[in-house]
This record gives structure tokens, C-alpha cells and sequence, in this order.
């Protein structure tokens, strides 16, 4: 027999608000210059989750794909415009490879998991594909950022060992490969570093909310296995097609390369 669900309630909600205001004194006492931040981030925390816990109510309430379908694509918008504006904003088109990047990796990893691995009865079942759909945008929208941000940073700062290269014969790709290696291996340290330690150093948010539920314990296990798999995949298929669009937006048709930056 499972245990009953603890509620939370606002007035317990505010007891935990102290942990926060607690944080902002301290911040204060220690001059540390991140109280005003810390007070933001803390008013954001709470209107965001609330709009989002009310949103998503009336989400499963209606059940409708063509909703879900939106409230998706909204949801992977906003990770494309926060990788863009963490990788550049000075790179045209960028938006739209990361869009696209974010949007395949995360499609192909959900698509996978509804239908071989879950098979709930309704394909678009919101208490499924929502959670697990934003959990693999999270960690996409990370491996993007880290892709990008290495691998421009390598392509202007090596600019004269690339075009050595080019000069003798490389080709763009056989010219940046150590760049690019090393670009995708960074974007993937956050996910190859959780999977390292899951269970014996942390407990991640599936499984600790399922326990929280309720849920028996091996059960809530599996499922985060689910979880580190799929993004596992996912932030190395986004990691992957980032790369190659950062390539494709510093390398012209002649193969020279250029800063997108000076061609706008």
C-alpha cells in the first residue's frame, strides 16, 4: 500500500519561501552582490511555476493534440531563442538551424520513447509527452549552448591553423575535426557526468518526484533510466547537427572561411 501524498499548500509554500529569503539575507550579510538577483530569480521562480502548474491543468484537462502539439513547439522556440542568445546573436540564421537542430533531436528521442517504450493508449497522452518532452529541451537546449559556444569561440580564435589547412588541401571539415570532436564532447560532460553519478551521488527529478508520489522506489528507478537514455541520445544527435550548422554558417561555397558576423 503506498503512502498518502503529502499536499503542499500555500502556507506551507511560504514556510519553504524562507529557505529563499534566508539566501537573499545571506547574499546581503556577505556583500556578495547577489541579493537583488537572487530576489528576482526567486519572484520569477514563483510566478513562472504557478502560470505553468495553472497552464498545464487546464492542459490535461482538455486533452486536445492540437494544444499539446502548440504548447511543444512553443516550448522548443524558447530553448532554439536561449541557445541563439548563449551561442550569439551576431551569427544569421542561426535561430533556425537551432530551432531545427533542438526540434529533430527531441521529436526523434520522444517519438521513440511514446511509441516502442511507454505506449500509453493515446499517443499525445499531455501526462507523458509533456514531461518528458521538456525534460529532453532542457538538457538539448545545454548540449546546444556548449556546442556552439566552443566551437565558435575555436573557429575565430584558430582562424590562422584552420586556414593553414585549407591551404593545403583540407577540407572544411578535415579542418576544424579536432575542433568539432572537441565541441561535441563538451556540450555532452553535463549528461555523460549525471549518468556517472546517478543513484550513488545524486537522486534527479523523475525519480525523486515519483518516490515524493509515492511511487514504489525500483519502479521510479526504471523510469529514470528511461529519462538518462533519452538524453543521452538526444543531446548527442543536437550536439551533433549544431556542429554542423555552426560549420555551415563559417564556410562559404568556395570552402574559405568567413565570420558570419562581417557578412550580415
Amino acid at each position: 500500500m503506498n503512502p498518502t501524498t503529502i499536499e503542499l499548500d500555500l502556507i506551507r509554500i511560504a514556510w519553504a519561501l524562507g529557505l529563499a529569503a534566508v539566501a537573499i539575507g545571506l547574499s546581503f550579510w556577505q556583500q556578495l552582490g547577489l541579493a537583488s538577483t537572487l530576489a528576482l530569480a526567486t519572484l520569477r521562480t514563483v510566478v513562472q511555476l504557478f502560470a505553468v502548474g495553472i497552464f498545464l491543468s487546464i492542459v490535461f484537462t482538455l486533452r486536445s493534440p492540437g494544444l499539446i502539439i502548440l504548447v511543444l513547439l512553443v516550448m522548443t522556440t524558447v530553448a532554439a531563442l536561449t541557445a541563439r542568445n548563449r551561442i550569439g546573436k551576431d551569427i544569421p540564421r542561426l535561430m533556425l538551424w537551432l530551432w531545427g537542430a533542438i526540434l529533430t533531436s527531441t521529436a526523434l528521442t520522444v517519438t521513440y520513447t511514446m511509441t516502442v517504450v511507454v505506449r500509453p493508449e493515446l499517443w499525445y497522452e499531455p501526462r507523458y509527452l509533456i514531461p518528458l518532452t521538456g525534460m529532453v529541451l532542457g538538457n538539448a537546449l545545454t548540449a546546444a549552448s556548449l556546442t556552439g559556444e566552443r566551437l565558435v569561440s575555436a573557429l575565430r580564435n584558430h582562424r590562422g591553423e584552420i586556414e593553414t589547412h585549407l591551404s593545403l588541401g583540407a577540407t572544411p571539415s578535415q579542418a576544424i575535426a579536432t575542433y568539432r570532436r572537441e565541441a561535441i564532447k563538451a556540450g555532452l560532460i553535463p549528461t555523460v557526468n549525471s549518468m556517472m553519478v546517478v543513484g550513488l551521488v545524486t537522486l534527479p527529478g523523475m525519480i525523486t518526484g515519483q518516490i515524493l508520489g509515492g511511487a514504489d522506489p525500483l519502479n521510479a528507478a526504471l523510469y529514470q533510466m528511461l529519462i538518462m537514455f533519452m538524453l543521452a541520445f538526444a543531446t548527442l544527435t543536437t550536439a551533433i547537427l549544431v556542429a554542423y550548422a555552426i560549420k555551415r554558417q563559417f564556410f562559404n561555397q568556395a570552402m574559405q572561411l568567413i565570420d558570419p558576423k562581417k557578412q550580415k
